[in-house]
């Protein structure tokens, strides 16, 4: 009732899915932002480490918090985007510093301490001013209050995660994900998230590459689509 043509084309557009998937997988490993061995100020004092990044990867699933919020977009919409969150709150942080010794406008400050890239490739060893190390602790002590609170307001389980230790290794874990997304790939004028999720603050938005193949999928798609049906119509 099908005839070969059919099962070869079929055929034909699962090899190509797979290889194309294939190489947007081994593109998605090579070409990922990278996890540091060591975070640490300006003077070498250490914030925290790739460990405590995984380890507050696992929390944020076995806590099932990737049912709750979202991680780079990833993720349910019930709570924030805690890569948004965390980039949003330490942003505020560092302008409110700013500010407060005298600044008038530090909206470019702000994005040029954001962007710039301090990663050490080398050494493993991914280095934040003081302002940014100051946020991450004002951010960790917002995060023990939110996932420590003795009730249901946030829309979770009471005391969700209240272990300091947790928090921590949590807060780096989102600490990581807004510096990706905010840190310009070395060679690029983008992040190693393609500037994902947009923000404002740190001059976050969508580069035409990625509004292109946006584009191009969904024309493809749809158009890809309606061949098929007219194919199959004649």
């Amino acid at each position: 009732m099908v005839g070969k043509g059919w099962v070869q084309a079929v055929a034909l557009v699962v090899i190509f899915g797979f290889f194309v998937m294939g190489i947007l997988a081994y593109r998605t490993y090579t070409a990922s932002m990278p996890q540091p061995a060591r975070v640490v100020t300006a003077d070498g004092a250490e914030l925290f480490t790739g460990a405590d990044i995984t380890a507050g990867q696992e929390i944020f699933l076995a806590r099932g918090l990737m049912q709750y919020g979202s991680i780079v977009g990833h993720g349910a919409y019930l709570g924030p985007d805690y890569t948004a969150d965390y980039l949003r709150r330490a942003t505020d942080f560092v302008e409110t510093e700013l500010r407060s010794s005298g600044a008038t406008d530090p909206r470019q400050t702000v994005i040029t301490e954001f962007r710039t890239n301090r990663y050490d490739e080398a050494t493993g060893t991914l280095t934040f001013t003081d302002s940014q190390a100051r946020a991450f602790e004002a951010n960790r002590q917002h995060y023990a209050q939110f996932f420590g609170v003795n009730s249901t307001e946030n829309g979770l389980v009471p005391q969700v995660i209240s272990d300091p230790a947790e928090v921590r290794q949590l807060t780096a874990f989102f600490a990581w994900t807004a510096w990706a997304s905010a840190a310009e790939r070395p060679g690029h004028h983008y992040s190693y998230t393609n500037n994902w999720p947009p923000e404002p603050r740190v001059d976050n938005g969508p580069t035409a590459d990625v509004v292109v193949w946006s584009v191009l999928s969904l024309v493809v798609l749809l158009g890809g689509t309606g061949a098929l049906f007219a194919v199959y119509g004649r």
